[in-house]
């Protein structure tokens, strides 16, 4: 048995609908997903507390506050240290993400600053001197496109089915 929560198609159809517009009232995705409005604040919340929706957010381009330059950071870690350079990494003011990976490095860092200046003092003053990082690895970021939305992916199909 799973801890995951259960997503049905209605569920699915919510969350395709709050991705495209987080603004939405519950009444416009009641109406759009063709529910009552009670059945949608159910939904919502039971989506919410059980954490298949993580928060509402607003996606800026970065460009337009004033950060031109973005790169991906692979990070090399000494074993055992993951929990304090995860934390440290996440302190750095132009750390945007920070994923634990499976790969030939240990982390790899999403990095957004002003400038090549502020890139290489980010990547070579601050995440080279956390205690714990052996090495990195930079790749500027020329574009970026989203492909596929994941949550317009059709459900799972029911491993017991």
């Amino acid at each position: 048995m799973t801890d995951r929560a259960s997503v049905d198609e209605v569920d699915q159809r919510i969350i395709r609908a709050l991705r495209a517009d987080g603004r939405l009232s519950v009444r416009s995705l009641a109406e759009q997903v063709h529910i009552s409005r009670a059945n949608a604040y159910a939904r919502i919340e039971r989506l919410r507390d059980s954490g298949v929706i993580t928060g509402f957010t607003a996606e800026v381009a970065p460009e337009h506050l004033g950060l031109g330059t973005s790169a991906y950071v692979s990070v090399s870690i000494e074993q055992n240290t993951w929990k304090p350079v995860a934390a440290a990494l996440r302190s750095v003011p132009c750390v945007e993400r920070v994923a634990l990976v499976g790969a030939e490095f240990d982390a790899l860092v999403t990095v957004r600053c002003r400038d090549n200046h502020e890139l290489r003092d980010t990547v070579l003053e601050q995440i080279q001197a956390i205690p714990g990082v052996k090495a990195t690895r930079t790749w500027l970021i020329f574009e970026e496109t989203e492909v596929h939305d994941w949550a317009t992916a059709p459900p799972a199909r029911d491993p017991g089915r």
